[in-house]
């Protein structure tokens, strides 16, 4: 629900070590906050009413094609990693699998992108290493303008 909320869980011999069974105390500005449950269970009931995900995975994927073909287009090597609405523009001629082939990634070329971005209005993450999350709340017309910009920062940093 746009809230910080965070749980955690384990076997039923650990979570008994845990406050008020056990003597491990467990506390966060936030924990058991009464506005972000019920941002929580809002959104859960929302969810309920009108499945997002559908809608979610397909611009999702268009943003992903998107820029993939963008990179394409101005013969800049890259990898698209895409769980879901999460996903990672990658500068690298090989598919990133692991820490040790991400170490090659073209983080100049990765700045400049993010700057080139930024000055256009999409504010991405601002690290290689990070994934961008796509919302329901963005429309066809937010994906379109990100592909339109990505097209044009990338043809003018392979030039």
């Amino acid at each position: 629900g746009g809230m910080p909320v965070g749980a955690y869980g384990g076997r039923k011999e650990i979570m008994e070590t845990v406050s008020p069974v056990g003597p491990v105390y467990q506390a966060g500005t936030l924990s058991g906050n009464p506005v972000a449950m019920s941002c929580g269970i809002a959104m859960l009931e929302l969810i309920k009413q009108q499945n997002p995900y559908p809608r979610l995975a397909e611009i999702s994927k268009r943003l992903a094609d998107g820029l993939a073909g963008a990179a394409a287009a101005a013969n800049i090597p890259h990898q698209i990693a895409q769980v879901g609405s999460m996903l990672t523009l990658f500068f690298n001629s090989n598919p990133v699998t692991s820490y040790a082939v991400s170490k090659n990634n073209d983080t100049k070329l990765f700045s400049q992108f993010f700057h080139g971005m930024l000055n256009r209005g999409i504010y991405l993450p601002c690290s290689q290493f990070e994934a961008l999350f796509v919302s329901a709340l963005h429309t066809d017309e937010d994906i379109a303008m990100t592909i339109a910009a990505a097209e044009e920062v990338l043809l003018s940093a392979a030039k």
